[in-house]
């Protein structure tokens, strides 16, 4: 039987698609890359899933009454067969109804970017490129991932770059560090996803490397299971979201021990001696010592004097995972990190200073050419409004209402219409009872997705789409060395079509599909964004093979750098002449920006302040163990949670509870047992798995499940162990607006 051999990617690696008289049948590894991820495993049976949308689908009240029908009824009505014409010709006459009715602010282009590896079918970039091609609509900005940071780094640093992996490289490290110390650990589940595809997995060999050479790491979490046992990591368990209290106690050791780099403070920064007076406590009449941060962060004042010791003389890197900022004022230890580096005088040497998400995703201080990635161009909003990406709630709650965000205010649109494609809210978002509160608000939603996902069963149009397997495509990222060509393996499965299809036909009968096309069909999108890709890089001295060469070879390879890339060594060579794009040029320990702002929840130099949840808070007392939310090791955010991958890995047929043995005994609650989890914003039942890694008073779960409430009982608990029922749905700042999934106590009881 004749194999055929279709080169391909997902966000969890390249592969060779295997195909047997048109049925896809095994995906097999990419052959540079040096640690394929078993997710691959995962793709055949999510290709043929019995999930799949078949046809396309109207809600029975919907079709019957259109939006007069409410939404009341989302996620518990059947849902009624419809012909691709009819479904289509409803989706346009509502968005047509609502902007003629209510203006094209009331218009929601809804997304998340991790929809597809392929940069012409991504969903993200394709209802955008859809709505604002046709006059604009309410956009999203920032993230779910590290969207706090996003919008606090450009006041302190002039970027937010270093959080897309453009971080000091590995090799700089390997042959320089000294001592490297992690906040939220260096997780390798984290490092086999990249947006936009990973053909390399390189955060292993990297991690490897840095244990060969003999590195010192230091792994402050509430888990020592962040890090790989290989590293021999030193596990300082910390309570979760009090980083940067520690962090403070450091810099009130480095100030005592009168270590400071006086020399690059003076030329390279701004506002250290408002910040070195709070740290001693002249501004506020508490200084910062590590008496006073052992009390918050549970760490003994001892331990971090002999950490504060071991960073004087050394050259130190200091890395914060993204889950570090995604709490209530998650801003602070990223700035606090920031300036201990700053105080040590490290940034802009080899091997030293700061970076984040190494323990993240998947390549990042990767030796790649500072050069684009291939991706499609979206075009500019005409609406010009967008909300923070995680404040849909309060969007669809209070309409009219002023907010802040990142020094301005800003007001909720009054959202009628919601179009969704890619991306799964009802596993992303915060306090989903909640949402889905919310989500029964606008007059009509219409979903393009490919399963029956939480979010497609509370749609009131559902448009079936393809696979990455059932188109062509092209992916890359800005972090890994390869442009992949996406060839289409397998026919399209039932009814099914390509976002750009459906997005294309809509255009047209929306009046614009020229604009949306460009005039280019599927096979002259990928060539220009080939070409365009290919152009950028020519700039860097990079030759590009031709399209049609690099079509039939499947791949690029990017060559490697010359050179160890250090984050900011121009800047530290010459700050005159290569000066930070913030107000005064320097890294900004104190911002006027910010001080101007004048906000009650972050001022404008790094502090602790307290979330509204944590270990020592008074809500402790009613719910004692702080939830602490991962990414999971066995799927994608919630992509393949269906598959027999992650089905396998359930414990009691739910998503895995991780607690210490200690916590369980003291409730009564058995290894292997289904147990509730609770807290006033709901509850959701889960499998005990005991783990003496796990900080006593801290509770872990992977996000990811698919949100399955009990119809029947809305009172009753979540079933699949959809861990954001119980997350708190407010902004990290009114800075940044940030999402909140990491200051979150809970209660466990057995069932």
């Amino acid at each position: 039987m004749v194999v055929q051999r279709k080169p391909h990617l997902a966000h969890w690696g390249a592969f060779t698609a295997l195909v047997e008289e048109g049925r896809l049948v095994g995906c097999e590894p990419f052959a540079a890359d040096p640690a394929p991820s078993p997710l691959l495993g995962s793709i055949v049976p999510s290709v043929y899933s019995e999930r799949r949308i078949q046809k396309p689908m109207v809600r029975e009240s919907f079709l019957k009454h259109g939006a007069a029908a409410g939404g009341e009824g989302r996620g518990h009505e059947p849902m009624v067969e419809v012909s691709w014409e009819t479904a289509l010709d409803l989706a346009a006459r509502e968005i047509s109804r609502v902007e003629v009715e209510h203006g094209r602010d009331a218009l929601f282009a809804g997304s998340y970017g991790w929809s597809s590896a392929g940069r012409l079918h991504h969903a993200r970039s394709l209802v955008r490129r859809f709505y604002f091609s046709g006059g604009g609509a309410i956009d999203q900005v920032g993230n779910y991932s590290w969207g706090t940071a996003q919008f606090l780094l450009p006041h302190i640093i002039g970027t937010y770059q270093p959080l897309t992996g453009r971080a000091t490289s590995w090799p700089s490290i390997l042959k320089h560090c000294q001592l490297f110390l992690a906040f939220g650990g260096l997780a390798l589940k984290n490092g086999q996803m990249a947006s936009g595809g990973a053909a390399e997995h390189t955060q292993e060999h990297w991690l490897r490397e840095l244990a060969k050479a003999g590195i010192p790491v230091i792994n402050v979490s509430p888990t020592r299971g962040d890090c790989p046992d290989f590293l021999n990591a030193e596990w300082v368990p910390i309570r979760p979201t009090t980083d940067a209290a520690f962090l403070l106690a450091l810099l009130s050791e480095v100030l005592l021990l009168e270590v400071a780099d006086l020399a690059f403070l003076a030329t390279h920064t701004v506002g250290f001696e408002p910040l070195a007076a709070y740290v001693r406590g002249e501004s506020d009449g508490v200084p910062k010592t590590p008496e006073w941060a052992q009390d918050i962060c549970g760490v003994p004042a001892e331990r971090i004097r002999q950490i504060a010791a071991r960073l004087v003389g050394v050259r130190s890197y200091i890395t914060c995972s993204f889950a570090v900022q995604r709490a209530e004022n998650g801003e602070q230890p990223y700035w606090l990190a920031i300036a201990l580096a700053s105080v040590l005088g490290q940034v802009g040497l080899p091997g030293g200073g700061f970076g984040f998400g190494h323990g993240s995703m998947n390549g990042v201080g990767n030796p790649r050419p500072a050069t684009p990635g291939p991706e499609m161009a979206v075009g500019a909003n005409p609406l010009k409004r967008a909300i923070p990406a995680a404040r849909i709630t309060e969007m669809l709650e209070a309409p009219g209402t002023p907010y802040p965000f990142n020094g301005r205010t800003e007001t909720y649109p009054d959202v009628r219409l919601i179009h969704w494609a890619g991306g799964n809210p009802f596993h992303h978002h915060q306090d989903l009872n909640r949402f889905s509160r919310a989500w029964q608000k606008p007059e009509t939603i219409i979903v393009n997705e490919i399963w029956w996902t939480p979010t497609a069963r509370r749609a009131d149009i559902v448009l079936p789409v393809t696979t990455t397997l059932e188109r062509n495509d092209i992916g890359g990222s800005s972090r890994d060395r390869y442009v992949i060509a996406m060839h289409q393996a397998i026919a399209p499965l039932h009814a099914a079509r390509s976002d750009f299809d459906i997005f294309a036909d809509l255009a047209e009968r929306l009046g614009h599909g020229a604009a949306f096309t460009g005039g280019l069909d599927e096979q002259g999108w990928i060539e220009r964004i080939y070409t365009d890709c290919a152009a950028a890089n020519a700039k860097a001295g990079i030759t590009f093979p031709d399209f049609e060469t690099f079509w039939q070879d499947g791949s690029f390879e990017l060559p490697r750098p010359a050179q160890d890339f250090v984050l900011f060594a121009d800047f530290r060579a010459d700050p005159q002449a290569h000066p930070l794009a913030t107000p005064s040029g320097r890294i900004e320990l104190y911002s006027s920006a910010i001080a101007g702002f004048a906000l009650p929840d972050c001022p404008p130099h790094p502090v602790w302040r307290a979330p509204g949840e944590w270990l020592g808070s008074v809500g402790a007392k009613r719910h004692p163990l702080h939830l602490v939310t991962v990414q999971p090791s066995d799927r994608l955010h919630s992509q393949l949670d269906f598959a027999p991958l992650p089905q396998g890995n359930k414990v009691d047929g739910r998503e895995a509870l991780l607690m210490h043995p200690d916590d369980a005994a003291a409730r009564g609650c058995v290894a292997g047992r289904t147990v509730r989890v609770f807290n006033d914003r709901g509850a959701l039942l889960a499998g005990l798995v005991l783990d003496e890694g796990v900080h006593r008073g801290v509770v872990v779960m992977a996000t990811g499940a698919w949100f399955d409430p009990d119809p029947s009982a809305p009172d009753a608990p979540e079933r699949a162990g959809t861990v954001n029922v119980l997350t708190r749905d407010v902004g990290t700042s009114s800075l940044t607006q940030g999402p909140n999934a990491m200051s979150c106590l809970v209660e466990v009881a057995a069932v």
